[in-house]
């Protein structure tokens, strides 16, 4: 059986909401799992399924009852459960999805019996862990199934090195079907196809999940192109803690789709950097975007630099070569330079940096190379004595700022990101011709719509954004990038965003 690569997995609690949701789905996901446990009554979605059948011949249908004490929502017996699936077959569902639990109970004519009337997935998950995953599928063949699903829960990036591997390793003897279920798992849902994996699964939407971590179906086609990944396609991402909010992945991979790069780019919300390292190593992934808080802690791991990371001892952006040697640059330096550059003459433009950390250091050395003459001002004041001294700058307090003027005032810190509540200055405090705004989510930040209320020009975050992420491209790629479709594709994701969050207050 030839199988699309990605199923989407269809909820509803009554059963003609389920066949309309199907049917406004069936012309662009012609193949859907439909989740009978969800049904307050699954019987009654049996006619509904045969008609549906009629309409949309093309159509591919997974029937799946699963029961609770598998994750699912059945509550029944495992005869009704039998029950329910065989007469899902029987209305037309080319596949049924079986739990190892349930199939542990049955004798081997039931299975059998199901196995004659549409093709059997026999399932394995974990919610909790990713583990002894040779020996759960060697316990799954005894089983005679045409599919065997193993899903995990990623507690760590390193358990989707564990996912494809058994996905390499088996799926030359067995049709298999794997991915790692959680936020640290969405490598193996996008990259598990290419390892062996038959197919994956997407959500109708964000709202309509059927497992943790899972990714829409649109997500998975338009944002990544899962069905133009193959063996040749390269890994890149990244990687913070937290990292879910990152819009990363919408540039760089737009960036890939108009450029025709065989590349595809994930989140990788990693809990530490030994666990990243060794995806990095054995996945393999040839580059990362690495944002807070790793920007300083990565240098160690990095077996050459440029001058602007040995310089400002951060890096946001990782190469592996083809001999697995990690090289670092810096690009922070270039998204704050490149737009100020279109607007002031830096040289000894007198410019406040707000923040220490990663970018911070990014901004300021790169000023200082311009000529500028940059002020730094930090909640700790230790770490930005620190600064000031390997950068020659120089450090202000904060009671002094109603005092001082500045040519322009960058904020290097993640104070408003996602909250337009939060500001690092107040609107007395903030006396410059532009302010430049890192944070670039929401679009218009507290900060920026303060400096607006003084008279000053405001520069968002977004420039930044793309001037930094172009750069990277060009570093992986070798190739020019496409920063006009860049900007373009992460302002539509901004107003998408600022759209939901407007409808999601509305509804209080």
């Amino acid at each position: 059986m030839r199988l699309p690569r990605v199923c989407v997995a269809v909820i509803a609690s009554e059963a003609s909401e389920l066949i309309s949701k199907a049917e406004s789905l069936v012309r662009d996901n012609s193949f859907l799992e439909l989740r009978l446990d969800y049904l307050a009554k699954p019987a009654s979605a049996f006619p509904k399924i045969k008609q549906f059948l009629d309409y949309y011949p093309y159509a591919t249908l997974i029937a799946t009852c699963r029961r609770t004490g598998s994750g699912g929502k059945y509550h029944g017996s495992l005869a009704s459960q039998l029950e329910i699936l065989g007469k899902a077959a029987a209305a037309g569902c080319q596949l049924v999805d079986i739990e190892l639990e349930s199939a542990a109970r049955c004798k081997p004519a039931q299975l059998q019996q199901l196995r004659t009337r549409a093709a059997l997935i026999l399932s394995s998950h974990d919610f909790k862990a990713t583990k002894k995953l040779e020996a759960t599928l060697d316990q799954m063949v005894a089983y005679p199934a045409d599919f065997y699903k193993i899903v995990s829960t990623a507690t760590r990036l390193y358990d989707n090195v564990e996912m494809m591997r058994l996905l390499e390793t088996r799926s030359d003897k067995h049709s298999l079907i794997g991915l790692c279920m959680g936020e640290q798992g969405i490598i193996s849902r996008v990259v598990g196809v290419r390892a062996g994996s038959v197919f994956t699964f997407g959500a109708v939407n964000p709202d309509e999940k059927t497992a943790p971590g899972q990714v829409t179906a649109q997500e998975l086609r338009s944002t990544y192109r899962i069905d133009s990944v193959d063996a040749a396609t390269r890994v890149y991402g990244v990687v913070g803690d937290p990292v879910s909010h990152s819009l990363s992945p919408t540039i760089m991979n737009a960036a890939f789709r108009r450029e025709n790069v065989n590349a595809v780019y994930v989140a990788l919300h990693a809990k530490s950097l030994k666990d990243l390292m060794g995806c990095v190593r054995d996945i393999p992934i040839h580059g990362l975007s690495v944002t807070m808080p790793y920007k300083q802690e990565i240098v160690e791991y990095l077996d050459n630099t440029d001058a602007y990371t040995a310089k400002t001892g951060a890096c946001n952006t990782v190469v592996r070569s083809q001999d697995g040697k990690l090289y670092g640059f810096n690009t922070d330096a270039a998204g704050v330079v490149r737009p100020l550059e279109q607007r002031v003459a830096l040289d000894q433009a007198k410019i406040l940096v707000l923040g220490a950390g990663g970018a911070a250091r990014a901004a300021v050395f790169g000023l200082k190379e311009r000529g500028a003459e940059v002020f730094i001002l930090n909640r700790t004041a230790a770490t930005a004595q620190k600064l000031a001294r390997q950068a020659k700058a120089r450090v202000v307090k904060r009671a002094d700022l109603k005092k001082l003027a500045f040519d322009v005032i960058v904020n290097a810190t993640p104070v408003g990101m996602g909250n337009t509540k939060d500001s690092p200055l107040n609107e007395n405090e903030i006396q410059a011709k532009y302010v430049f705004d890192m944070v670039y989510d929401p679009g218009e930040t507290r900060l920026l719509k303060m400096a607006k209320a003084r008279g000053a020009q405001v520069i968002p975050g977004i420039e930044m954004f793309v001037n930094q992420a172009a750069r990277q491209f060009e570093i992986w790629t070798g190739k020019p990038a496409p920063g006009d479709e860049m900007l373009r594709v992460v302002t539509l994701a901004l107003q998408d965003r600022a759209a939901k969050a407007a409808a999601k207050e509305n509804k209080k």
